[in-house]
Protein backbone atom coordinates (compact mmCIF):
# COMPACT_ATOMS: atom_id res chain seq x y z
CA UNK A 1 0.00 0.00 0.00
CA UNK A 2 1.06 3.40 -1.15
CA UNK A 3 0.41 6.26 1.41
CA UNK A 4 1.05 9.70 -0.24
CA UNK A 5 0.52 12.15 2.93
CA UNK A 6 3.02 13.35 5.46
CA UNK A 7 0.27 14.72 7.69
CA UNK A 8 -3.68 14.92 8.15
CA UNK A 9 -5.02 18.66 8.50
CA UNK A 10 -8.26 18.01 7.14
CA UNK A 11 -10.62 15.52 5.27
CA UNK A 12 -10.67 17.85 2.09
CA UNK A 13 -7.18 16.70 1.84
CA UNK A 14 -8.34 13.42 1.58
CA UNK A 15 -9.54 11.42 -1.54
CA UNK A 16 -12.17 8.37 -1.55
CA UNK A 17 -9.23 6.01 -2.09
CA UNK A 18 -7.22 7.50 1.11
CA UNK A 19 -10.17 7.06 3.07
CA UNK A 20 -11.21 3.59 1.69
CA UNK A 21 -7.24 2.19 2.43
CA UNK A 22 -7.95 4.15 6.19
CA UNK A 23 -11.04 2.23 6.82
CA UNK A 24 -9.34 -1.58 5.62
CA UNK A 25 -6.68 -0.81 7.44
CA UNK A 26 -9.17 -0.17 10.87
CA UNK A 27 -10.63 -3.48 10.10
CA UNK A 28 -7.86 -5.51 10.22
CA UNK A 29 -6.96 -3.87 13.67
CA UNK A 30 -10.42 -4.21 15.48
CA UNK A 31 -9.20 -7.85 16.45
CA UNK A 32 -6.52 -6.91 18.24
CA UNK A 33 -8.98 -5.20 20.84
CA UNK A 34 -10.17 -8.87 21.55
CA UNK A 35 -6.97 -10.70 22.12
CA UNK A 36 -5.83 -11.43 25.75
CA UNK A 37 -2.61 -9.11 24.65
CA UNK A 38 -3.84 -5.76 23.50
CA UNK A 39 -0.16 -5.30 21.84
CA UNK A 40 1.12 -5.29 18.02
CA UNK A 41 5.08 -4.54 17.24
CA UNK A 42 4.87 -2.13 14.34
CA UNK A 43 5.61 0.93 15.55
CA UNK A 44 8.13 0.11 18.49
CA UNK A 45 10.82 2.80 18.69
CA UNK A 46 8.31 5.24 17.12
CA UNK A 47 7.59 8.41 19.50
CA UNK A 48 3.92 10.10 19.62
CA UNK A 49 3.61 13.32 21.21
CA UNK A 50 -0.03 14.22 22.24
CA UNK A 51 0.01 18.37 22.31
CA UNK A 52 -3.46 19.37 23.51
CA UNK A 53 -4.36 22.99 24.28
CA UNK A 54 -8.14 22.21 24.76
CA UNK A 55 -9.66 19.90 27.27
CA UNK A 56 -10.55 16.10 25.68
CA UNK A 57 -11.62 13.06 26.89
CA UNK A 58 -12.21 10.69 24.04
CA UNK A 59 -10.23 11.64 21.42
CA UNK A 60 -7.07 12.00 23.47
CA UNK A 61 -7.22 8.40 25.23
CA UNK A 62 -8.44 7.13 22.04
CA UNK A 63 -5.09 8.06 20.43
CA UNK A 64 -2.79 6.87 23.53
CA UNK A 65 -4.38 3.78 23.60
CA UNK A 66 -3.97 3.55 19.87
CA UNK A 67 -0.18 4.73 19.75
CA UNK A 68 0.57 1.93 22.67
CA UNK A 69 -1.37 -0.98 21.43
CA UNK A 70 1.02 -0.30 17.88
CA UNK A 71 4.41 -0.51 20.49
CA UNK A 72 5.16 2.89 20.27
CA UNK A 73 6.21 5.03 22.81
CA UNK A 74 3.47 8.31 23.67
CA UNK A 75 4.40 11.47 25.65
CA UNK A 76 1.03 13.69 26.76
CA UNK A 77 1.24 17.38 27.20
CA UNK A 78 -1.43 20.21 27.69
CA UNK A 79 -1.70 23.67 28.45
CA UNK A 80 -2.02 23.67 31.85
CA UNK A 81 1.16 23.37 33.35
CA UNK A 82 3.25 23.60 30.32
CA UNK A 83 5.40 26.91 28.64
CA UNK A 84 2.40 27.52 26.90
CA UNK A 85 1.10 28.92 30.11
CA UNK A 86 4.12 31.31 29.98
CA UNK A 87 3.19 32.86 26.81
CA UNK A 88 4.92 30.26 24.87
CA UNK A 89 4.13 30.68 21.32
CA UNK A 90 2.72 27.08 19.25
CA UNK A 91 5.27 26.92 16.91
CA UNK A 92 8.08 27.72 19.30
CA UNK A 93 7.35 24.72 21.67
CA UNK A 94 6.30 22.59 18.44
CA UNK A 95 10.33 23.18 17.23
CA UNK A 96 11.45 22.92 20.89
CA UNK A 97 9.10 19.12 20.89
CA UNK A 98 11.23 18.33 17.37
CA UNK A 99 14.02 19.12 18.84
CA UNK A 100 13.74 15.70 20.85
CA UNK A 101 13.47 13.67 17.12
CA UNK A 102 9.12 12.68 17.37
CA UNK A 103 7.80 10.68 14.70
CA UNK A 104 4.13 12.39 15.25
CA UNK A 105 2.44 15.13 16.73
CA UNK A 106 -1.29 14.79 17.29
CA UNK A 107 -2.49 18.29 18.23
CA UNK A 108 -5.56 20.15 19.39
CA UNK A 109 -5.82 23.64 19.65
CA UNK A 110 -8.36 26.32 19.78
CA UNK A 111 -7.55 28.28 17.24
CA UNK A 112 -8.05 26.96 13.27
CA UNK A 113 -5.03 26.67 11.15
CA UNK A 114 -2.03 25.52 13.62
CA UNK A 115 -1.83 22.03 12.86
CA UNK A 116 -1.20 23.55 8.99
CA UNK A 117 1.36 25.78 10.64
CA UNK A 118 3.01 23.35 12.09
CA UNK A 119 2.84 20.70 9.20
CA UNK A 120 4.81 23.06 6.78
CA UNK A 121 7.06 23.62 9.46
CA UNK A 122 8.35 21.03 10.94
CA UNK A 123 9.41 17.52 8.89
CA UNK A 124 7.30 14.82 11.49
CA UNK A 125 4.21 13.75 10.79
CA UNK A 126 0.96 16.16 12.31
CA UNK A 127 -2.31 14.48 12.56
CA UNK A 128 -4.82 17.44 13.84
CA UNK A 129 -7.11 16.35 16.49
CA UNK A 130 -9.16 19.18 16.43
CA UNK A 131 -8.36 22.74 15.00
CA UNK A 132 -10.99 25.81 16.20
CA UNK A 133 -13.97 25.84 13.94
CA UNK A 134 -11.77 24.17 11.13
CA UNK A 135 -12.36 20.54 11.16
CA UNK A 136 -11.87 16.75 13.32
CA UNK A 137 -10.76 14.54 10.90
CA UNK A 138 -10.12 12.03 12.98
CA UNK A 139 -13.72 11.98 14.16
CA UNK A 140 -15.30 12.21 10.82
CA UNK A 141 -13.41 9.07 9.86
CA UNK A 142 -14.47 7.47 12.52
CA UNK A 143 -18.13 8.61 12.36
CA UNK A 144 -18.15 7.56 8.70
CA UNK A 145 -16.31 4.01 9.23
CA UNK A 146 -19.49 3.38 11.90
CA UNK A 147 -22.17 4.34 9.38
CA UNK A 148 -20.25 2.06 6.91
CA UNK A 149 -20.52 -0.87 9.06
CA UNK A 150 -23.75 -0.40 10.06
CA UNK A 151 -25.66 -0.25 7.04
CA UNK A 152 -22.51 -1.72 4.70
CA UNK A 153 -22.85 1.28 2.38
CA UNK A 154 -22.99 5.25 2.28
CA UNK A 155 -23.75 5.69 -0.93
CA UNK A 156 -27.71 7.31 -0.49
CA UNK A 157 -27.71 7.66 3.24
CA UNK A 158 -29.96 10.22 4.55
CA UNK A 159 -27.73 11.94 7.32
CA UNK A 160 -29.59 15.08 9.95
CA UNK A 161 -26.30 16.48 11.54
CA UNK A 162 -28.48 18.26 14.14
CA UNK A 163 -26.82 21.07 16.70
CA UNK A 164 -24.60 23.81 16.89
CA UNK A 165 -23.51 23.52 13.56
CA UNK A 166 -21.48 26.92 13.68
CA UNK A 167 -19.04 26.35 16.28
CA UNK A 168 -18.95 22.40 15.51
CA UNK A 169 -15.61 21.69 13.25
CA UNK A 170 -17.17 17.71 13.69
CA UNK A 171 -19.92 19.12 11.61
CA UNK A 172 -17.80 20.75 8.91
CA UNK A 173 -15.57 17.72 8.27
CA UNK A 174 -18.47 15.40 8.51
CA UNK A 175 -20.01 17.10 6.22
CA UNK A 176 -16.58 17.56 3.87
CA UNK A 177 -16.41 13.09 4.51
CA UNK A 178 -19.93 12.33 3.53
CA UNK A 179 -20.15 14.03 0.47
CA UNK A 180 -17.15 12.32 -0.83
CA UNK A 181 -18.96 8.74 -0.47
CA UNK A 182 -22.67 10.11 -1.89
CA UNK A 183 -24.58 10.91 1.36
CA UNK A 184 -27.44 13.15 1.58
CA UNK A 185 -26.51 15.75 4.27
CA UNK A 186 -29.05 18.10 5.90
CA UNK A 187 -27.76 20.16 8.47
CA UNK A 188 -30.39 21.07 11.43
CA UNK A 189 -30.03 24.18 13.27
CA UNK A 190 -31.88 27.46 14.58
CA UNK A 191 -30.68 30.05 12.27
CA UNK A 192 -28.49 31.39 14.73
CA UNK A 193 -26.56 28.85 15.16
CA UNK A 194 -26.07 28.36 11.37
CA UNK A 195 -22.82 29.54 10.18
CA UNK A 196 -22.35 31.41 7.29
CA UNK A 197 -22.07 29.97 3.42
CA UNK A 198 -23.62 26.56 4.13
CA UNK A 199 -24.97 26.79 0.59
CA UNK A 200 -21.58 26.21 -0.68
CA UNK A 201 -21.53 22.99 1.14
CA UNK A 202 -23.74 20.68 -1.06
CA UNK A 203 -25.94 20.42 1.69
CA UNK A 204 -29.79 20.79 2.48
CA UNK A 205 -30.66 23.17 5.67
CA UNK A 206 -33.87 22.86 7.77
CA UNK A 207 -34.56 25.11 10.81
CA UNK A 208 -37.93 22.19 11.61
CA UNK A 209 -36.44 19.11 13.29
CA UNK A 210 -39.50 17.34 13.53
CA UNK A 211 -40.31 17.77 9.65
CA UNK A 212 -36.82 15.69 8.59
CA UNK A 213 -36.92 12.92 11.28
CA UNK A 214 -38.78 10.45 9.54
CA UNK A 215 -36.69 9.99 6.38
CA UNK A 216 -33.08 9.78 8.34
CA UNK A 217 -31.19 6.93 8.52
CA UNK A 218 -28.86 8.70 10.74
CA UNK A 219 -29.37 11.13 12.94
CA UNK A 220 -26.14 12.90 14.55
CA UNK A 221 -26.85 15.53 17.32
CA UNK A 222 -23.68 17.79 18.06
CA UNK A 223 -23.83 19.59 21.47
CA UNK A 224 -23.96 23.02 21.99
CA UNK A 225 -20.17 24.56 22.27
CA UNK A 226 -21.01 27.39 25.28
CA UNK A 227 -17.08 27.49 25.62
CA UNK A 228 -16.97 29.09 22.28
CA UNK A 229 -19.96 31.71 22.28
CA UNK A 230 -19.42 35.48 22.79
CA UNK A 231 -22.90 35.88 22.93
CA UNK A 232 -26.30 34.10 23.36
CA UNK A 233 -27.57 32.23 20.37
CA UNK A 234 -30.93 31.45 22.02
CA UNK A 235 -33.35 31.80 24.67
CA UNK A 236 -32.20 28.98 27.15
CA UNK A 237 -31.40 25.37 27.20
CA UNK A 238 -34.77 23.98 28.40
CA UNK A 239 -36.21 25.85 24.89
CA UNK A 240 -33.30 24.81 22.66
CA UNK A 241 -34.22 21.41 24.07
CA UNK A 242 -37.83 20.90 23.25
CA UNK A 243 -36.69 22.63 19.50
CA UNK A 244 -33.80 20.48 18.57
CA UNK A 245 -33.47 18.03 21.45
CA UNK A 246 -33.39 14.43 20.78
CA UNK A 247 -36.05 12.42 22.73
CA UNK A 248 -38.28 9.75 23.58
CA UNK A 249 -40.80 11.41 21.09
CA UNK A 250 -38.46 12.26 18.39
CA UNK A 251 -36.76 8.84 18.24
CA UNK A 252 -40.40 7.04 18.06
CA UNK A 253 -40.79 8.99 15.09
CA UNK A 254 -37.56 7.68 13.68
CA UNK A 255 -37.65 4.89 10.65
CA UNK A 256 -36.92 0.94 11.05
CA UNK A 257 -33.22 1.25 11.16
CA UNK A 258 -32.75 4.05 11.38
CA UNK A 259 -29.62 4.98 13.59
CA UNK A 260 -28.70 7.76 16.70
CA UNK A 261 -25.04 8.85 16.73
CA UNK A 262 -23.34 11.60 18.86
CA UNK A 263 -19.66 12.36 19.16
CA UNK A 264 -19.87 13.26 22.62
CA UNK A 265 -19.53 14.63 25.54
CA UNK A 266 -23.08 14.05 25.86
CA UNK A 267 -24.64 17.45 27.43
CA UNK A 268 -28.05 15.00 28.59
CA UNK A 269 -31.24 16.90 29.11
CA UNK A 270 -29.97 19.90 25.86
CA UNK A 271 -29.82 18.38 22.24
CA UNK A 272 -29.77 14.46 23.55
CA UNK A 273 -32.11 12.40 26.36
CA UNK A 274 -31.08 9.34 28.70
CA UNK A 275 -33.82 7.69 26.27
CA UNK A 276 -32.45 8.52 23.46
CA UNK A 277 -29.00 7.29 24.13
CA UNK A 278 -29.73 4.19 25.67
CA UNK A 279 -31.89 2.72 23.44
CA UNK A 280 -31.65 0.42 20.63
CA UNK A 281 -30.86 2.88 17.76
CA UNK A 282 -27.91 4.34 19.52
CA UNK A 283 -24.57 3.48 18.08
CA UNK A 284 -22.47 6.21 20.62
CA UNK A 285 -20.60 3.32 22.28
CA UNK A 286 -19.65 1.65 18.91
CA UNK A 287 -18.43 5.33 17.70
CA UNK A 288 -15.73 5.25 20.58
CA UNK A 289 -15.06 1.59 19.39
CA UNK A 290 -14.38 2.35 16.52
CA UNK A 291 -12.26 5.57 17.08
CA UNK A 292 -9.68 3.36 18.42
CA UNK A 293 -9.02 1.43 15.44
CA UNK A 294 -9.25 4.26 13.28
CA UNK A 295 -7.00 6.33 15.25
CA UNK A 296 -4.49 3.12 15.15
CA UNK A 297 -5.02 2.92 11.36
CA UNK A 298 -3.96 6.34 10.77
CA UNK A 299 -0.90 6.05 12.89
CA UNK A 300 0.26 3.47 10.95
CA UNK A 301 -0.50 4.83 7.96
CA UNK A 302 1.60 7.56 8.90
CA UNK A 303 4.60 6.58 10.74
CA UNK A 304 5.23 3.57 8.31
CA UNK A 305 2.43 1.33 7.28
CA UNK A 306 2.58 2.73 4.03
CA UNK A 307 5.29 3.76 1.63
CA UNK A 308 4.83 7.46 1.21
CA UNK A 309 5.36 9.27 -2.13
CA UNK A 310 6.99 12.88 -1.28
Amino acid sequence: MIWAHKDLIGIQDLGKDDIENIFDVATSFKEISTREIKKIPPLRGKTVVLLFYEPSTRTRMSFEIAAKRLSADTIALSASGSSFEKGETILDAARNIMAMAPDCIVIRYPYAGSPKLLARALPCSIINAGDGFHEHPTQALLDIYSMREHFGYIDGLNVLIVGDIMHSRVARSNVYGLKKFGANVTLVAPKTLLPLGTDEWGVDVCTEFDSVIPDADVIMMVRIQKERMQQRFFSDEREYAFFYGLDKSRVEQMKEGAIIMHPGPLNRGVEITYDATESARSVILNQVENGLAIRMALLYLFLGGGKRVD
